[in-house]
């Protein structure tokens, strides 16, 4: 498989299509996975919509995070009105309107919290020739309204709440986030790839972990990422260790 090819398909088969109930599910995995948006900002002169392309990375609880200059003419549109939209989608063959996409719309601010910078280079390590620009800043999308298309005749609107991560009581796992990535990725590398493959339906590979919330890992390979929900909600260090443990003991039964 070439590499191209490998950015079509992360997975081992198509995922499947979730039941209307798991709408929310689907939305806040294309959220979390996407590693680029088309980014729609307001042109302050004449009004009419400009879109463009961004690198995209979430915060802890999901809201959007974009890296951007301030010599880019979306920046320029963002500082005169924070209204957006954003467009992820998940790549995959055949015809690209059969594969789920959702829009999301909000509002975009300047964003300077230390964390922000680790999570995007987390996700997008190249950005790090750059980030230190002082032209180049954070800004974070706080959701508004989304519309999800998961498939024929299934063109959902979800409220925020719906993509966004409850992170009540879970402080001290986000403190902790940073060393729990970085001793998972040198240390634990065999199952983050059973995680991807076992619980994400991905294919093999070298896969990494990029970040962990209360609700999910985020995987990346290649230039792609992969979200693997967990099955029960984690807030501390020590029920992260317990359920990482659980999980990949279960994919190693499963063979």
């Amino acid at each position: 498989m070439s590499t191209d090819d490998a950015a079509i398909t992360p997975r081992a088969e198509p995922p499947p299509n979730p039941a209307a109930g798991d709408d929310a599910a689907l939305a806040r995995a294309l959220l979390r996975e996407a590693m680029t948006a088309s980014l729609a900002t307001l042109d302050p002169a004449g009004g009419h919509p400009f879109a463009s392309l961004v690198t995209v990375a979430t915060d802890f609880g999901g809201a959007p995070l974009l890296l951007v200059s301030r010599l880019a003419l979306h920046t320029r549109n963002m500082r005169a009105d924070g209204r957006v939209s954003l467009l992820l989608s998940r790549p995959g063959k055949g015809d690209p309107l059969a594969h789920p996409r959702l829009t999301l719309s909000g509002m975009a601010a300047p964003a300077e919290a230390p964390h922000l910078r680790r999570r995007f280079l987390a996700r997008h390590p190249k950005a790090a020739l750059y980030a230190g620009f002082p032209d180049f800043g954070f800004w974070r999308v706080e959701p508004g309204g989304t519309h999800l298309v998961a498939g024929f005749g299934r063109a959902p609107e979800l409220p925020p709440a719906a993509l966004l991560t409850d992170l009540t009581g879970a402080g001290p796992l986000l403190a902790a986030e940073p060393d729990a990535v970085a001793h998972m990725n040198a240390d634990h590398a065999e199952a983050i790839g059973l995680y991807a493959v076992h619980l994400g339906g991905a294919a093999p590979g070298p896969w990494r972990l990029a970040g962990l919330d209360p609700e999910g890992m985020d995987l990346l390979l290649e230039g792609r990422g992969l979200r693997v929900p967990f099955p029960e909600r984690v807030t501390d260090p020590g029920a992260l260790r317990r359920l990482l443990a659980r999980l990949a003991a279960e994919a190693r039964a499963d063979g």
